[in-house]
């Protein structure tokens, strides 16, 4: 069948937990994956992945909304401060519910099957792959910028060269799991060297009395809550990566101990990190210039590297690529959950019979980031994706809400205080809200349209588990044309 006949449980009650490995099987050889990550690799995965094109991309934007220097940078420490809140929430609920998927998993235990396909079913069709192109568009700025010194770069030129990343992607990811590890250790090294460099050239400016662009900082200020919301939107884009422990909780040692820590070490050392890369960018353009720039950090090493800042757009494009990678690499488990779970088709959770990769969902992925590269920009896409995720972070927030009250009774080994997901809670209502009613725009009505579409497949596919033959037929060419098989489970 396409559609894995999913087992009927009671959210949350559920005596058959997913299995802390995943096999993959070719006759009767087996790849599981193992509780192997412990704290510094759970550091390294939080920190390597938040790292990646947003705070060399998004600085310019959340000042264009804010207005000034000094209300962006507290934008910036207040977005630090929310997904800090944000991952201790998670963490509490990965104590709970200690199983792969983050957000899926936890909707699908806490509220049924129906709330967790609408999240399947948009993560893997619009969420993650726009999550990919946003990535992608800003290595292809800063692979570009080089050639056309003292001008905007095509956007033809941009869009093909995002392209041509996904589909780089694509093939690393599809050849061989170790590749694409290491192709992602590599260039973490690279996106730390810029930032190093950033920061300390920045520290020296402060130095030499270069404060200009924070004198009047709050001169100018922008009010509105929707833009607000907006400017909210760029900075948390580059926190994203703050949950993402939540997806391999079956692979984490101790993950009552490791995950709250790893949360507690990396995001704090990132919002720092941040910070002190906006006052660097600040310290070196005046804001306008930092506003004219559509790759900042180029703009930075021009000022103030001089000859050496092919060195800054060769570290950054190195640097989105690795994090491309890593979002590209991840972007495969909560489709592959999703499949397993009977929520998604039969083929997106089948491997590659020798690779032994996820090939089919790594291509769906990479089909549809490319359709969104064409059609959108940075700018909106953040937007859109932002929009979205803060929709099902705030539903898992107050599935955690919902079991602190009605539930205290279940096992947790982490407890966050209660006023910390009522402030996520709260915050995820704004983000939510704030640019549909200050802002109203009809893309956001699309969205929402497109998130209830999910019931035309729903009720016959799911629900009623109805399989068209010809869905069969399909399912076993693909296989065929692909060289795939079912990845299977050990029953515990």
């Amino acid at each position: 069948s396409t559609m894995r006949e999913r087992k009927t449980t009671d959210p949350l009650h559920s005596t058959d937990p997913l299995p802390s490995s995943t096999d993959l099987s070719e006759g009767k050889e087996k790849l599981r994956l193992k509780q192997e990550v412990g704290l510094i690799s759970g550091v390294s995965l939080i920190a390597g992945t938040m790292i990646g094109s947003g705070i060399f991309m998004s600085p310019e934007w959340v000042l264009h909304h804010m207005g000034n220097p000094a209300s962006s940078l507290l934008i910036w420490a207040a977005c630090g401060l929310l997904a800090m809140f944000g991952a201790l929430s998670y963490a509490e609920l990965g104590t709970i519910i200690k199983e792969s998927g983050g957000e899926y998993i936890y909707i699908l235990r806490i509220f049924g099957s129906f709330p967790a396909f609408l999240f399947a079913y948009t993560s893997v069709i619009l969420v993650r792959p726009a999550g990919l192109a946003a990535v992608c568009l800003s290595f292809a700025e800063y692979a570009i910028a080089p050639f056309y010194p003292g001008c905007s770069s095509p956007q033809v030129a941009v869009k093909c060269a995002a392209a041509a990343c996904i589909l780089i992607l694509t093939i690393i990811n599809c050849l061989n799991v170790r590749l694409a590890t290491s192709v992602m250790n590599i260039f973490t090294a690279a996106k730390l060297l810029a930032l190093f460099v950033i920061v300390v050239g920045g520290l020296v400016l402060l130095a030499k009395g270069q404060t200009q662009s924070f004198q009047n900082g709050f001169q100018g200020t922008t009010a509105g809550i929707g833009t607000v919301g907006v400017a909210f939107y760029q900075g948390l884009w580059s926190y994203d990566g703050w949950n993402n422990l939540n997806y391999v909780t079956e692979e984490l040692k101790k993950p009552e101990v490791t995950l709250p820590r790893a949360l507690m070490i990396a995001i704090p050392l990132v919002t720092c990190l941040y910070l002190l890369v906006n006052v660097s960018y600040l310290a070196a353009m005046t804001p306008s210039e930092l506003l004219s720039s559509e790759a900042v950090a180029v703009t930075w090493g021009d000022k103030v590297l001089g000859s050496w800042a092919w060195l800054i757009s060769l570290s950054v494009a190195l640097s989105t690529f690795g994090s491309s990678n890593g979002t590209f690499f991840s972007g495969g488990r909560v489709c592959y959950i999703a499949a397993r779970e009977g929520h998604m088709p039969d083929i997106l959770s089948m491997a590659h019979v020798r690779c032994l990769t996820p090939s089919p969902a790594l291509l769906f992925t990479s089909a549809m980031s490319l359709i969104m590269i064409i059609s959108g920009n940075f700018s909106s896409i953040v937007n859109f994706f932002s929009f979205m995720a803060w929709f099902f972070y705030g539903m898992t927030i107050s599935g955690l809400l919902y079991l602190k009250i009605k539930k205290p009774e279940l096992p947790r080994s982490y407890k966050v205080p209660i006023i910390i997901p009522i402030i996520v809670l709260m915050a995820a209502v704004y983000l939510v809200l704030a640019p549909i009613i200050d802002q109203p725009q009809i893309e956001i009505l699309y969205i929402v349209l497109f998130v209830f579409s999910g019931i035309i497949f729903y009720f016959p596919l799911v629900r009623f588990k109805y399989h068209p033959r010809f869905l069969q037929t399909v399912t076993l060419h693909l296989q065929l044309l692909l060289e795939v098989a079912p990845t299977t489970r050990d029953a515990k």
